[in-house]
């Protein structure tokens, strides 16, 4: 007998299952918060991915508060998600134990990580079905590179190119612009673009655009000048994302197992959940 006169459970005595039910039911009810919120963080500008060439001109800070609002999403999401994963658990007699809040809590972890399974795969079927078509093979580095050049580089390859004729084909400017941004990413690499390369792309640039070669080799070594910036930009941002994803999916892990241990007290007294924002 326990000390309230109670009998005492032990954790062999409670069935060890999953209920993937309610597991399921919190994760879409996550995936379903965060989507929402993301599309219209995305539409007033906070994101902290963007397609635009643009986007390497924001400020620093405008991508800290990008984070922040991440983490917002996150919070928000992965917290409702966790209460209903525990609160739609059945409940076990006698109730108020620490093995049935273990659980509630697990079932609540079990959730956010469905949830971002979703939306990872989401995420990744999204950018299959919008990423543009890898333009003509070519070079050592592959199309892949040259969809990422496009993105980093975009205007610098405009300038380089820029003239008032008419290209006579289509696809073999596409092809030169896609050539010239793999020369270009490597102006980021610890040997720089060579002199080859630069005497090439110049020859190039002169040809397609039909300026002198003082102006072609002058466009060149801007380009590289701020393919290098850019490039350098690029980076500070990809690393302030990925810190900034992790610790949104760190602050949802710890939500949802929290509210989700505080949906199964909820459901275990039988309480409708009010908010109560004062420390316990």
């Amino acid at each position: 007998m326990s000390a309230t006169g109670q009998p005492a459970i032990v954790a062999a005595e409670l069935p060890p299952r999953i209920e993937w039910s309610a597991v399921f039911g919190g994760a879409i009810v996550a995936a379903g918060v965060s989507a929402t919120l993301i599309a219209f963080g995305s539409g007033i500008g906070l994101s902290v991915v963007s397609a635009a060439p643009t986007w390497r001109d924001s400020s620093p800070w405008l991508w800290i508060l990008s984070g922040l609002y991440l983490i917002f999403v996150a919070l928000c999401a992965f917290g409702l998600g966790g209460y209903v994963a525990g609160r739609m658990r059945q409940a076990l007699a006698p109730a108020a134990t620490d093995e049935v809040s273990f659980r509630d809590s697990m079932h609540g972890l079990l959730s956010w990580g469905l949830a971002v399974l979703f939306t990872t795969i989401l995420a990744i079927a999204g950018a299959a079905t919008l990423m543009p078509a890898a333009v003509a093979g070519g070079g050592r580095t592959g199309p892949t590179t040259s969809v990422a050049g496009e993105n980093i580089i975009a205007s610098e390859l405009d300038e380089l190119f820029r003239s008032d004729r008419l290209p006579a084909n289509a696809d073999a400017i596409s092809y030169r612009r896609s050539e010239a941004a793999r020369i270009l990413l490597k102006s980021s690499s610890h040997s720089g673009v060579s002199a080859d390369d630069r005497d090439y792309l110049s020859a190039v640039v002169g040809n397609q655009t039909g300026v002198g070669a003082d102006e072609a080799s002058a466009r060149v070594n801007k380009a590289i000048s701020d393919s290098q910036t850019e490039i350098r930009r690029a980076r500070q941002a990809a690393v302030m994302q990925a810190f900034l994803v992790a610790a949104a999916l760190l602050a949802g892990a710890a939500i949802a197992a929290f509210t989700a241990y505080e949906g199964g007290r909820d459901r275990e007294r039988g309480a409708i959940p009010r908010f109560n924002w004062s420390f316990r």
